[in-house]
């Protein structure tokens, strides 16, 4: 069994795997990671664990502090020039997340060929990925909820509320901050799958991808968990 953990900026998540298959899956809040070692007492002790951490040292010592009740050392999973069949283009490779490069070698490993791979969480990032397999660049902008709470957080008269998204013009302003937000990332994702060759799928991941695909004019695929795909192959 692997053990893929995935320790993003608002929430850690993780699935175990083993014999083809995911045989569980969880999240918990970061806030919330002690939580974990009363989900995992109910697992057997896995024979690898990955983890991808942008969450920083903090949670990466509470985390190795839950893992030691088994006698199995993590493997971090860092960016690499080449791994998985996936070339990283980065400026300087290593400073590219563990996150997006996870996910880039998820998508790789799903469907070869042209992709737009999205992460859509806390931020939202599109990263492109050649026919070839390599990693040409990409973008990350704030996500639906960090537009919204910005908005609310500076400005006078915006609230941070729920409004709906409206195909229509919006007539009040939840509706317009909901739409508008929407629109942004609809719009930032578009543009970086404008660039993409012939037949390229945008795969999107990430808690506010089943909002946001629905808005997507190209051809979109949704993915449960692109990140743990990615370290899945990274541990195999």
């Amino acid at each position: 069994m692997i053990l893929a953990i995935d320790c993003g900026n608002t929430r850690l998540k993780w699935g175990l795997h083993g014999d083809g298959a995911w045989r569980r899956s969880g999240a918990v809040p970061v806030a919330g990671i002690a939580g974990l070692e009363t989900d995992w007492m109910k697992i057997a002790a896995p024979e690898k664990v990955v983890v991808s951490n942008v969450a920083g040292e903090s949670l990466r010592r509470k985390l190795m502090d839950i893992l030691s009740r088994w006698s199995v050392a993590p493997v971090w999973a860092e960016s690499k020039r080449s791994e998985c069949g996936v070339t990283n283009n980065y400026g300087e490779p290593a400073l590219l997340g563990p996150d997006r490069w996870a996910a880039l070698i998820g998508a790789w490993s799903l469907r070869p060929g042209p992709c737009l791979v999205v992460t859509a969480g806390t931020a939202t990032t599109a990263d492109v990925l050649r026919r070839d397999g390599t990693f040409a660049g990409g973008v990350i902008i704030p996500g639906i909820d960090l537009m919204k709470r910005s908005l609310a957080r500076d400005t006078a008269r915006l609230p941070l509320a729920d409004g709906k998204f409206s195909d229509a013009p919006p007539r009040n302003t939840s509706d317009a901050i909901e739409t508008g937000c929407m629109l942004a990332q609809a719009g930032a994702i578009e543009s970086m799958f404008a660039a993409l060759e012939p037949g390229a799928m945008c795969m999107i991941s990430g808690g506010a991808a089943m909002r946001i695909a629905p808005r997507l004019h190209v051809p979109t695929q949704v993915v449960d968990n692109l990140v743990l795909e990615g370290l899945l192959r990274i541990a195999a």
